[in-house]
């Protein structure tokens, strides 16, 4: 094959929105991986990632480009050729700083290279004569090739022409995408102090996704590593046989691997799933936590309005029982009067028989 895999490593993937130009698409839904390449005949180097049969990055590398670090595990680089910006964002900052000397190294290859062909026009005078016809025949699919024969043609884009990556109206597009990621780690701080408050068996299960992660890395390490051990067995032509022996009992190797890391990632998804219910738990707790209190404020309010209802009332019945007993005083008086005129009729019945 005219290009090779000179390095590997395996990231999230993302583009900048082309309508936008302002929010980040993501084009993997988890990590791939992302080589570089050198094709020995042209002398050029890309950055390349499929996800499937599908190329999701597709890069020459020009003197022009530059890798910035717009967090502590997130970098990005504007093609121009391609009109758009990458955005990779890897497990840890290791990795980052990793993929971003690669990237400085090869730059400046690139640029040598340039420069060493220039010279070699100038010494001969005429311009450089490559094959219109030769598609380039790269080890990975054909979605892969992007405009190799037009590279060729395309002249030298400044980097002033790059589009922006996650630009707004009144900030640089690292800046902005700094501030998103302060943003989010924030965001992530307060979601780790409401995670604490879950129960054991979510602790639990945080951990085994933990535990289950750092499996799945080495799992990946492990297969990448085998994937370059392939390779380099395929340039040894003298050991076919046992070559092809190895290469099997390899592809079988890294077929049980990823059967393993296929169902580690549905464990991982599955706990993902428990710890949204656990979230949705949460969140109607404390909605019926807030109900309680609620109901609890208005029985208050209840307690306090019977109370006054009581005294009320129990002044009412005062109230009554004195006039009870102030109608009762005045029926005794009304009876004595009563008496006292049965008494006068009588002594004037008997004065008016002996009149």
């Amino acid at each position: 094959f005219r290009e090779q895999p000179i390095f590997s490593t395996r990231a999230h993937v993302f583009q900048i929105d082309p309508n936008t130009k302002k929010n980040w698409v993501p084009t993997s839904k988890h990590a791939v991986t992302v080589s570089y390449f050198y094709d020995s005949t042209r002398n050029v180097y890309r950055i390349i990632s499929l996800d499937g049969s599908k190329a999701i990055i597709n890069s020459t590398i020009t003197p022009n480009m530059t890798f910035t670090k717009t967090s502590q595990k997130f970098g990005q680089w504007a093609d121009s050729r391609a009109n758009t910006v990458y955005g990779l964002g890897f497990s840890s900052e290791h990795h980052l700083s990793k993929f971003a000397e690669k990237f400085q190294e090869f730059k400046e290859a690139a640029r040598i290279a340039k420069e060493k062909s220039h010279e070699k026009m100038e010494l001969t005078s005429t311009p450089s004569q490559e094959s219109a016809g030769g598609d380039i025949q790269s080890p990975l699919t054909p979605e892969s090739i992007n405009g190799t024969d037009d590279e060729r043609a395309m002249p030298e884009v400044t980097q002033n022409s790059e589009p922006r990556a996650e630009p707004t109206q009144n900030a640089l597009p690292f800046t902005h995408s700094s501030t998103i990621s302060k943003h989010w780690e924030a965001e992530l701080a307060t979601l780790k102090g409401n995670n604490a408050k879950l129960t054991a068996a979510l602790l639990e299960s945080t951990a085994n996704v933990k535990q289950w992660k750092q499996q799945l890395a080495a799992y990946q390490e492990e297969a990448e590593r085998l994937h370059k051990r392939v390779a380099e067995l395929k340039c040894v032509s003298s050991q076919a046989n046992a070559v092809h022996t190895h290469k099997t009992e390899l592809n079988q190797t890294i077929q049980e691997l990823e059967s393993t890391l296929k169902k580690k990632e549905e464990e991982i998804e599955g706990l993902k799933q428990e710890i949204e219910n656990a979230r949705e738990l949460q969140a109607q707790r404390d909605s019926l936590t807030q109900k309680l209190q609620e109901v609890e404020i208005r029985n208050k309010d209840l307690e306090g309005q019977l109370s006054d209802l009581e005294q009320r009332l129990e002044k009412s019945q005062n109230e009554q029982e004195a006039f009870h007993n102030n109608l009762k005083t005045l029926l005794e008086i009304l009876d004595g009067k009563i008496f006292e005129l049965t008494e006068l009729q009588d002594n004037l019945a008997k004065l008016t028989e002996c009149s």
